[in-house]
């Protein structure tokens, strides 16, 4: 029986220095968390206010035919995928890699992926999926320059017509326990000609629709990529606090029930020894 308490004590010291370390991890990712939110609450109206305006541009010049608004009939394509660089955040890149494998697994020899974040690198990688180029170590603090530099890459690509349609894959952040893993495709351009057309004032483009166009649509791809970027972050640090403070609050049981599990044993190696004694003592007799 003293065995027996003595392994519950260790199993309840090795759970506990596991509970700290999740504690410290859940503690880290809050603070991480506030910072995304503040980022993210700053970048979502320029995404919404380069989406509106390009929108209208669109509607505007309707009749003009750009080559980044003419669809293509292949089925050639680039997926970027943003995960995460580190794990223990629930099943945030898990949900991210199902999706993209759901999608591109029966046309496998058509796609390329960029890889955003180590995970999505190292689990497409070891499927033998065609991993054109990937950035790593950006996904907790990315920057428009990161945006920019993909960007400008799926765009020359496209020019060049080796693909006939760009995608991008990445975690929406609605809640710190709420996140949607969302599909947009970046090029062709042309679903942002849909939806109501309004009346509104003779708009004229100098020096021409064509140039003007040539530089709002990189401009909204760039503003596109970044704003995955940031609601990657946040999304990451939010699953991750979660999941750090599941695994904190299931350590904290473990332990309260191996508490009692101690104290029962413990209980009854006492009660063995005092019967012990009141044996030995009533064989003296």
């Amino acid at each position: 029986m003293a065995e027996s308490t003595r392994d519950i004590k260790r199993r309840i010291r090795g759970i506990s220095n596991t509970r700290q370390i999740t504690k410290a991890m859940e503690l880290v990712s809050s603070a991480k968390l506030r910072k995304a939110r503040e980022r993210l609450g700053s970048s979502r109206p320029y995404y919404n206010t380069v989406y509106n305006n390009i929108q209208q541009v669109l509607k505007d010049t309707k009749n003009i035919n750009h080559p980044y608004l003419k669809a293509r009939k292949g089925d050639r394509a680039i997926y970027i995928v943003i995960s995460a660089d580190r794990g223990l955040a629930g099943g945030f890149n898990s949900n991210i890699n199902r999706l993209v494998e759901h999608e591109i697994k029966d046309k496998k020899d058509k796609v390329s992926l960029i890889t955003v974040g180590l995970k999505g690198r190292d689990y497409f990688k070891r499927r033998g999926y065609n991993v054109i180029e990937e950035f790593l170590h950006i996904t907790e603090e990315p920057s428009f320059s990161h945006a920019r530099t993909i960007g400008n890459l799926v765009m020359e690509i496209y020019e060049k017509e080796e693909v006939d349609k760009v995608y991008i894959v990445y975690t929406k952040f609605i809640s710190t326990i709420s996140q949607e893993v969302k599909l947009i495709k970046l090029l062709p351009n042309a679903d942002l000609k849909e939806g109501p057309q309004e009346k509104g004032a003779v708009v004229e483009f100098e020096p021409s629709p064509d140039e003007v166009l040539d530089y709002l649509i990189p401009k909204y791809i760039q503003s596109v990529i970044y704003g995955a970027l940031i609601e990657s972050s946040c999304s990451q640090q939010g699953a991750r606090r979660t999941a750090m403070e599941s695994a904190t609050d299931n350590a904290e049981e473990m332990i309260d029930e191996l508490q009692l599990s101690y104290n029962r044993a413990r209980q009854a190696a006492i009660t063995a020894e005092i019967s012990e004694i009141v044996s030995g003592a009533e064989a003296l007799k």
